[in-house]
Formats: structure tokens, C-alpha cells, sequence
């Protein structure tokens, strides 16, 4: 029934285009845990936050093939542009690849490194930060993205439902379930912000700053 919903949702709603299910055929091709890829529903559900937030700058942690910040690109204005960061530099060539192709491309400026040694370095504001990256440190990049988001601005957190994993009581080598949670609990104690997770693929929160 899961699936069938899924399917039904996706025949009503916009479509991918052209260029995103090229992409999406080309990482479960090229690529190693095409699970990571945001996918249809997500990538329109990102490109809709961006047309109603309408961020002049996004900081996204996690590229991982570019469909998440190209779907995001799609919906920003042609003066504003995405900071996002990938750790896997051997990603670089289908990365680059893949906002060459694309008519948004040039509104993404893509970053290798490590998001703890970047972001530090990042000497701007943003108005919506999309996290999507290594789970044991979801909370250190709310830390260190906090003070950098603009107040009123939007801060998105992926896989925080992790599976279901978060109902379970971790084992103590599943440093990501930990984190997740950890994760979560910070932020429904965090009285800067509003806050919602919703059951949207592997669970997404959204975060309102405040102050």
C-alpha cells in the first residue's frame, strides 16, 4: 500500500523533468548508494520550500549528485545562489557533469572538503541551510550554521526518522542512529526555533529561527 501511495503521489504532482531523470538514471548506474539521492518527491517538495521561503543564498551540507541542490536551484530567483558542500571528492567529475547539463547550473557553487573545516571559512549569511549529510554530526552543523542563518531564515534536516531506527534503543556502535537522535532531541528542546518533522520519505524536520 506504501508503495502504491507513493506511485499515486507521484502521478499527481509535478514532473522530475528531463534533466533530473537523466541524473537520477545515472547514479543508479554510476554510483554507489543511489538510495541517497533526494529522488522525485523530495526534489519537488525542496523546490516548493524555495518558492515560498525565496532565500537569495542556500547552504546545503551533502551533495552527494546534485539533484537536491539542482531541484532548489530551479526555484531560486537568477540573482540568488547555493553554497553546497561535498566531502567525497571522487564525486567531483559527475557533480560537475550534471550542473553543466543543466540550465540552473550556474546558480550552484560547489565546494569538496570537510563541512566542519568549510563552513567555519563561509564569511556570509544564509536564508535557508538544507542538511543532508554525515548523521553522527547533524548537531555540530546546527551549531555551526546557526549564527549563520538570518533570523526568520529556515534550516532542513534530512533522514531524521532514519529508517524507523529512531523508535528503537540504538546499539551502541550505531553512531548515526545516535546521532539522529541526539539530533532530535536537540532541536525539539531548542527554544529559538519552530520546528515540524514530517513522515516524507526517511523523515524531514523544518526549522523556523526566531531570533
Amino acid at each position: 500500500m506504501a508503495d502504491a501511495i507513493e506511485q499515486y503521489i507521484l502521478d499527481h504532482i509535478d514532473p522530475e523533468g528531463e534533466n533530473l531523470q537523466r541524473l537520477n538514471r545515472d547514479v543508479h548506474v554510476n554510483l554507489l548508494r543511489p538510495r541517497m539521492l533526494s529522488g522525485h518527491l523530495q526534489g519537488r517538495f525542496l523546490k516548493m520550500l524555495c518558492r515560498m521561503i525565496r532565500p537569495k543564498s542556500v547552504l546545503e551540507i551533502g551533495t552527494y549528485a546534485g539533484y537536491s541542490a539542482l531541484c532548489m536551484a530551479e526555484a531560486l530567483a537568477n540573482d540568488a545562489e547555493i553554497h553546497t558542500i561535498e566531502i567525497d571528492d571522487e564525486l567531483e567529475d559527475f557533480i560537475q557533469k550534471q550542473l553543466n547539463e543543466s540550465s540552473v547550473g550556474n546558480k550552484i557553487h560547489l565546494h569538496f572538503g570537510d563541512a566542519a573545516d568549510l563552513i567555519p571559512q563561509m564569511d556570509r549569511m544564509f536564508d535557508m541551510v538544507f542538511i543532508d549529510a554525515d548523521k553522527r554530526s547533524y548537531s555540530e552543523y546546527y551549531d555551526m550554521v546557526f549564527d549563520k542563518v538570518v533570523s526568520g531564515g529556515f534550516i532542513i534536516a534530512d533522514n531524521t526518522l532514519w529508517d524507523g531506527k529512531v523508535l528503537e534503543t540504538p546499539d551502541e556502535n550505531d553512531a548515526q542512529t545516535i546521532g539522529i537522535l541526539a539530533f532530535n532531541k536537540k532541536i525539539a528542546a531548542d527554544k529559538r526555533v519552530e520546528k515540524v518533522i514530517l513522515p516524507l520519505r526517511d523523515g524531514i524536520t523544518l526549522i523556523h529561527k526566531l531570533i
